[in-house]
């Protein structure tokens, strides 16, 4: 017995399948370190210039932070319910059926998280070239090149290793809390000094012209793109040690502490500019740094660039796993669902993702896509939690571990259908063409994924290209852990 017991043993601990080296601390590390990335040195802007004042701008943060904790409470639900990886995409096809769920995941492969990446990209390259242009704008060529070095060269660490790929996360995500913390520090030092004139409840909302309701909903979603990947973690449920516990418990840490960091480092810009001020620079820390910090200007530049370099590399980890749960689902090429036969890692899904980046990098200017990626965003979020309610109706007996007021979704809701609405109204076009390029995936799922009886050349191509890859990157199909899906399963048979 005992003998059997040792072989059974050893055939577990060789399994080639997702490892789970993710703990507490690099938890939180993921959600904290997907959230702050570029958006807090890039959305400052945009918020104050659709708010219309200084005091309307830092309720916008408050409450995007605000909005961002009821839909996490609504993703640890739903994580620990359905413990797959790939976050919304999973949820979505669990709940709504394949078509729903693929038109998230075509929306999310071909334009939102590559935009985002290579938006992360960019901060990362005009803030490490900064100080030498310090009179003009780093070069076109100069700024893409360093973007896509950095997105190779962390491609490749994620595809070397997830320790490797999870200790960037955890240093960089501290490096990039000490850096806010510098900001807020010194904003703090000026506000006791009595330079907060900006601040003053006289002045703040002081609007240059009346807000419609149009404008603050663009604002939401300008803050939405700095609160982006507070969702993350439930991309990676699958390699969390103990995602029933440490899931919800990481975002009940992180979210609350990033909202905090946001509205007070957006205090401390403005206790140091005036809004005409904040609204001219191209780089707000910069600008902050070089009026504050003197011949210490420079920490400033090198503190952002470790930022966004953490972003990037958090980014690359998580979106990865979206691919991989989609080929494994069927709606992507089985290639995509395999992992490297010794390092456990998604290879096929990371140069995707690396390959989609430096396509929109090589495109042109994705700064102003910010309101179509947060848009995109907040429909996924919004069709997620929906699932949520549906679930709730449909399978009541399903097994629950946590289990949130049903306030809670449906305050959500409100807000999504309002601020939806009303970014519709306002920025049509932008909107509009975000629905078009998602619906384009409609005739590509009825082609690739529901029709079965595809001519035998097809699937003999596929083939073949999916054997020359797996020599190619050294990758096979993962070996599934019942024990992680078991709870679920047993609780479908039940219900």
């Amino acid at each position: 017995m005992g003998d059997k017991e040792k072989k059974k043993k050893d055939k577990t601990s060789d399994r080639v399948t997702l490892k789970k080296e993710i703990g507490l601390l690099s938890a939180c590390a993921i959600i904290i370190g997907n959230i702050i990335g570029s958006g807090i040195f890039i959305s400052p802007k945009g918020v104050l210039e659709h708010a219309g004042s200084v005091g309307l701008s830092l309720i916008v943060w408050v409450c995007g932070g605000g909005i961002c904790a009821l839909g996490s409470l609504c993703y640890a639900e739903l994580g620990v319910t359905i413990p797959k990886s790939g976050g919304d995409y999973s949820y979505v096809t669990e709940i709504f059926g394949g078509l729903v769920g693929f038109l998230l995941l075509w929306s999310a492969v071909l334009i939102m998280y590559p935009t985002t990446l290579a938006v992360i990209a960019l901060t990362f390259s005009n803030y490490v070239l900064q100080p030498a242009f310090q009179n003009c704008l780093p070069p076109f060529i100069a700024t893409r090149l360093l973007a896509t070095i950095c997105i190779l060269f962390l491609t490749w660490v994620n595809c070397s290793s997830v320790r490797w790929a999870t200790r960037i996360q955890d240093v960089f995500t501290v490096g990039k809390l000490l850096a806010l913390v510098l900001i807020i520090v010194v904003g703090l030092v000026q506000i006791f000094r009595g330079h907060y004139d900006a601040l003053r409840p006289s002045t703040a909302f002081e609007f240059s012209e009346d807000p419609s309701v149009g404008q603050i909903a663009l604002a939401f979603l300008q803050a939405s793109f700095a609160y982006s990947g507070w969702n993350f973690l439930n991309y990676v449920t699958e390699e969390v040690v103990e995602p029933r516990k440490n899931l919800p418990r990481a975002i009940y840490v992180s979210i609350p502490l990033v909202t905090l960091v946001y509205t007070m480092t957006n205090i401390a810009y403005f206790s140091s500019m005036t809004p005409e001020e904040l609204l001219a620079s191209n780089a707000v820390a910069v600008t902050f740094g070089e009026k504050l910090l003197g011949m210490f200007s420079w920490v400033m530049p090198i503190s952002v660039a470790l930022s966004t370099f953490g972003g990037i590399n958090g980014y690359l980890f998580t979106s990865s796993r979206l691919c991989f749960s989609g080929a494994r689902e069927g709606h992507l090429p089985y290639f995509l669902a395999m992992i490297h036969l010794k390092n456990c890692t998604p290879i096929p899904a990371l140069l995707l993702c690396c390959v989609a980046t430096i396509v929109i990098l090589c495109i042109g200017e994705t700064h102003n896509l910010i309101n179509y990626v947060s848009f995109i965003n907040y429909l996924s979020y919004g069709v997620t939690i929906a699932g949520l309610l549906y679930l709730r109706k449909k399978r009541p007996n399903l097994a629950r571990p946590i289990k949130v007021n049903m306030l809670v979704p449906i305050s959500y809701l409100i807000f999504w259908v309002v601020l939806l609405g009303f970014s519709l109204y306002s920025e049509p076009v932008v909107c509009g063409l975000g629905m078009v390029i998602m619906l384009t995936g409609v005739p590509v799922y009825f082609l690739g994924v529901h029709w079965k009886n595809k001519p035998k050349w097809v699937y003999r191509l596929v083939e073949r290209v999916t054997y020359r890859g797996q020599k190619l990157c050294y990758v096979v199909f993962p070996q599934e852990d019942p024990s992680e899906t078991e709870p679920l399963t047993a609780s479908k048979a039940t219900d």
